[in-house]
């Protein structure tokens, strides 16, 4: 990525922009970069701008110490002021989080669209959230960024064999590298509860989605967000995971961001 707007703490922040429509900021979730979102760009690109970013500390982009969540709303904020001073949003998974709360900040939002947002509905969640959170702070702290990525793919659920192959990938330096933002999209999942009261001040309007094949818990999450804004809609994509295909899954979002 050649592009980059700067943020207001003076941290520079890749994008690409396809296509020349409305604009759509497509935000990613933990281990993901601009790239990763390009093909559904791609298939936004005949009716909106879609951009891409690389998140700070990520690709091209850069990063400013302290973090906090709201130093990447504030990225959000430049990439929408860079492209006219409005935008609609989609994240995925806790790419998600990120986009509820840019929202719910209250930048120019047209609409927000998210996938999975991997919200806990059960009452033990908090204490794992917890556990994990602890045990990522020390790793980090150690430097130790394999062991790091490691103790995210155990938390999602990739079964040991899954990671030990992705271990002797080609794909795992550029996951070590990228390591120490998973604190941040930790921070942005904040308790890992769904944040109703924060979701009940929304005045734009939400697309909550999950997949038909994705875990039970998963489409609970993302009904709840639904409908815990006051312009939410909840839907689902049969067959689909949280490895959601693109083209599933951008035609459901062209209709939304057109509506």
């Amino acid at each position: 990525m050649d592009k980059k707007t700067i943020s207001r703490d003076g941290t520079p922040i890749a994008y690409e922009r396809h296509g020349d429509g409305p604009t759509v900021v497509l935000v990613g979730g933990a281990m993901c970069t601009g790239a990763t979102l390009a093909p559904l760009a791609e298939a936004l690109s005949d009716r909106f701008g879609a951009v891409t970013y690389d998140r700070r500390g990520r690709g091209d982009s850069g990063d400013t110490t302290p973090f906090a969540v709201a130093r990447e709303v504030e990225d959000i904020a430049a990439l929408i002021e860079a492209f006219g001073g409005s935008a609609a949003l989609y994240g995925i998974s806790s790419g998600g989080a990120l986009a509820l709360e840019a929202t719910a900040s209250g930048l120019p939002v047209r609409e927000v669209a998210v996938y999975e947002t991997p919200f806990a509905v059960d009452e033990g969640a908090g204490e794992q959230r917890a556990e994990y959170t602890e045990r990522l702070t020390e790793l980090l702290g150690q430097d130790r960024r394999g062991d790091a990525v490691e103790l995210f793919l155990s938390l999602v659920g990739t079964p040991p064999e899954m990671i030990a192959g992705v271990r002797m990938s080609h794909a795992w330096p550029g996951m070590e590298a990228i390591a120490p933002t998973l604190a941040y999209d930790n921070a942005a999942m904040g308790d890992s509860r769904v944040p109703r009261e924060r979701l009940a001040t929304l005045s734009v309007p939400l697309l909550s989605i999950a997949g038909g094949a994705s875990p039970a818990w998963m489409r609970e999450a993302a009904r709840a967000v639904a409908e815990s804004a006051p312009q939410g809609t909840y839907r689902v994509l049969e067959g689909q995971s949280h490895a959601v295909d693109q083209a599933v899954l951008a035609p459901v979002l062209a209709e939304f961001f057109a509506s």
